[in-house]
């Protein structure tokens, strides 16, 4: 997979964006080591990488994080937490079963477009994470596929939908957020909300929506 652009949209959420009640010196800890992450691994990646990228020797960096596994599981799950908020806010009133997907799958689309260093770090990274870090960001990518799935089970049982396997279709809809955070750019022939808005429009197709 190639690696995607350094530039990133500041949008609420990523490892590098402005957080309420964190200060800003981790936050540019973070967002440092997202960005060495993405471009060397992070195996590659050391402590002393991060300090430079902030202009911080060695010791003082660990008067604001205790490691470099902290600093990774601190990127995952915060993305997934993202995603899971950004999950709940896309189907929160919407009308209909169809129209809840199409909205979840716009706020799935969108994340990806503005979050491409967090997708690309907690798709390669995730054989880096140690427990309890691990079963913490798995649990949460169930729990974000499963919200996908009922959603799809729902349109089938009110006879909206009509797909094979629930399960199937869910993975192929999250495949469309994680593909668009590969190629997409800001400066490309498409805006992010065409972007979005087609691949909404893909995935209630391929639900066979009605």
């Amino acid at each position: 997979m190639s690696q995607p652009s350094a530039r990133r949209d500041a949008v609420a959420g990523g490892a590098g964006d402005s957080v309420a009640g964190v200060p800003p010196r981790a936050q540019a800890i973070r967002a440092a080591a997202l960005e060495l992450f993405t471009q060397r691994g992070y195996q590659a990646t050391t402590m002393a990488d991060i300090g430079a990228a902030v202009g911080i020797r060695g010791p003082s960096l660990y008067k604001h994080v205790s490691s470099k596994q902290e600093l990774l599981a601190q990127i995952m799950i915060g993305t997934m937490d993202a995603l899971l908020a950004a999950h709940r806010t896309a189907v929160a009133g919407a009308a209909g079963v169809a129209e809840r997907l199409r909205r979840a799958t716009e706020a799935h689309v969108r994340y990806h477009a503005r979050h491409r260093l967090e997708a690309f770090v907690g798709n390669r990274e995730i054989r880096s994470l140690e427990e309890p870090h691990s079963t913490a960001v798995l649990d949460r990518r169930d729990a974000y596929e499963k919200g996908f799935r009922e959603l799809v089970e729902a349109g089938v049982a009110a006879g909206r939908f009509h797909v094979a396997s629930a399960r199937l279709a869910s993975y192929a809809i999250l495949d469309l957020g994680m593909g668009v955070a590969v190629w997409y750019r800001e400066d490309g022939e498409l805006t992010e909300d065409q972007i979005v808005y087609q691949y909404s429009d893909f995935a209630l197709l391929l639900v066979g929506a009605s």
